[in-house]
């Protein structure tokens, strides 16, 4: 198989199904239930065993569990365990519906919670029906035959599984299927991980020019000194060190006034913002709830203006938002601050700039509280520590990175707009070869 060329066209002539893979199949093929493909393997490993681990992940299915650590705990013992055989077929019956099948290209164990899969004969070829297995059709069909009374808690057991008919091809055309697959995921893989990668550059391009900009300023032409600080480093001679606290208006709901669920009104004059509405910098007001005047009136240093910098101190904290536009009157959640400049030192256009570098990215890090919910203590955010230039020259800072990051986020875009057309063709290329619209051929 090695040796040829594989191509794609349509089968000669067509036959109906009636097992809801497909309407039409083609004439050659056959259908065959599952537990007369597959045998369910329940073999115990041996106590005291160092067999492989094995996981099965739904992005990249079968994978020796030591090569994938950060991903989940290691198991302490696999005394118990399955023992898997290269070749066999792993299913989580719990996520079956979601496509956590997966073919393992290892010896090794893996979890009880797992159904292993072994072939029946040699006129199987194990790739084709791990490619048909995560098509969207098999995962409806899948979702169909499971039990459970809700999503979370849905579970294909075998006795289900083995029952479910599929299509079964010459064992010729499952090689060549498989082989064809094989070698158009891989290329069409390696477009994805070209892009992914180039994306990932634009995306540290981007914030190189974030952070360069805000403590160096356009002009690399002017005499540079030591800021004492050590995220900051050297900054224009003509720039000043301020604490966010020294120039700077910051206020957030206090906790006893935070809103309840009772509070949130389908109707009404009055936006709530809260951190899921910050969206790309700004704020998606087709999120926002709306509350009622009582509470809008509640805290008058938390109504909202125009040019506003909000920053989400709860939670996902971080979240910047610039208000270039208030749509109706709006007030806070208790999950936000609200910063304004003080006596005119610097522009929320520029601020806006500042607290999207790295350097407030890591010491956001470096200082968040809380057990389980992280918070950002507006005690910590008053004492970040950023360069300040003149305003004239913010005003052109600001300026200048909304062009360039906006130029360089349109490539981003691009590109993963290409990504998610290739994500498409893999998908509708899997599905379309392995259920028979489209066949595949030697040249």
């Amino acid at each position: 198989m090695k040796n040829h060329q594989l191509s794609i066209r349509r089968y000669p002539s067509y036959t109906d199904s009636g097992y809801g893979w497909d309407q039409k199949i083609p004439n050659s093929w056959k259908e065959a239930r599952v537990k007369n493909i597959f045998k369910l393997v329940t073999d115990l490993a041996p106590d005291d065993n160092n067999f492989e681990l094995l996981s099965l992940y739904t992005s990249i299915g079968v994978r020796p569990r030591k090569d994938m650590e950060q991903r989940g705990n290691k198991s302490v013992t696999t005394d118990g365990y399955w023992i898997v055989k290269k070749g066999d077929i792993i299913v989580n019956k719990l996520l079956a519906w979601m496509g956590a099948i997966g073919l393992s290209e290892y010896d090794g164990v893996t979890s009880p919670a797992y159904d292993i899969l072994r072939k029946l004969s040699d006129g199987i070829d194990q790739r084709f029906y791990t490619y048909l297995f995560r098509t969207e059709k098999a995962q409806s069909i899948f979702k169909k035959h499971s039990r459970g009374i809700m999503d979370v808690r849905l579970r294909l057991y075998f006795d289900k599984f083995g029952a479910i008919s599929v299509p079964f091809p010459p064992l010729s055309e499952q090689k060549s299927i498989a082989q064809y697959l094989d070698t158009k995921t891989a290329q069409i893989d390696r477009k994805i991980d070209l892009l992914t990668q180039k994306a990932t550059q634009y995306g540290n391009l981007k914030q190189s020019l974030i952070n360069e900009t805000v403590t160096r300023g356009r002009d690399r032409s002017v005499p540079m000194k030591d800021s004492a600080i050590e995220w900051i480093g050297e900054v224009p001679e003509h720039w000043e060190i301020y604490r966010i606290k020294d120039h700077t208006y910051v206020k957030g709901r206090i906790g006893w006034q935070g809103l309840r669920s009772s509070d949130f009104l389908d109707e009404g004059e009055f936006y709530c913002v809260t951190g899921t509405d910050l969206v790309n910098g700004s704020i998606d007001w087709s999120y926002c709830y709306f509350v009622s005047q009582d509470r809008y009136d509640q805290d008058k240093y938390i109504q909202l203006k125009t040019q506003d910098l909000l920053i989400t101190k709860d939670g996902t904290i971080g979240k910047i938002a610039l208000l270039n536009e208030l749509p109706l009157k709006a007030t806070l959640n208790s999950g936000l601050f609200v910063t304004r400049p003080l006596k005119t030192k610097y522009k929320n256009e520029f601020m806006y700039w500042v607290l999207n570098s790295s350097s407030f990215r890591n010491y956001i890090d470096l200082t968040k509280g809380g057990s389980t919910v992280q918070h950002l203590y507006q005690n910590v955010f008053d004492r970040f520590l950023y360069a300040c230039p003149p305003l004239s020259e913010q005003k052109a800072i600001a300026t200048y990175l909304d062009t360039k990051t906006t130029q360089i986020d349109q490539i981003i875009q691009t590109i993963n707009t290409q990504i998610e057309k290739l994500k498409e063709l893999r998908k509708t290329l899997i599905n379309d070869v392995v259920t028979g619209k489209i066949k595949v051929t030697e040249d």
